[in-house]
């Protein structure tokens, strides 16, 4: 990956968030269906936030930034714990 990869993290970012606000303004809530679609946007957030952190932090402290990997939702959710 490059600086163009993560160029294309936050690219999808933008459009996940983009996503999220359209769900959060759906009028009445969200049916079930909708709701499970904000939890796979929420978890795939997290995800891409931590692969990009990941990536800074060894750019940072001289490690190869394209070693940074996606981790598992289960992972990822526990640091906000």
């Amino acid at each position: 990956m490059s600086d163009s990869d993560e160029q294309d993290i936050m690219t999808t970012i933008r459009g996940l968030m983009d996503e999220e606000h359209t769900l959060r303004s759906t009028p009445g809530g969200l049916d079930p269906k909708e709701r499970g679609r904000m939890k796979e946007v929420e978890e795939s957030l997290d995800q891409c936030w931590d692969l990009l952190r990941q990536r800074r932090a060894r750019r940072e402290f001289g490690q190869d930034p394209d070693e940074a990997e996606v981790r598992p939702v289960s992972e990822v959710e526990n640091y906000r714990q």
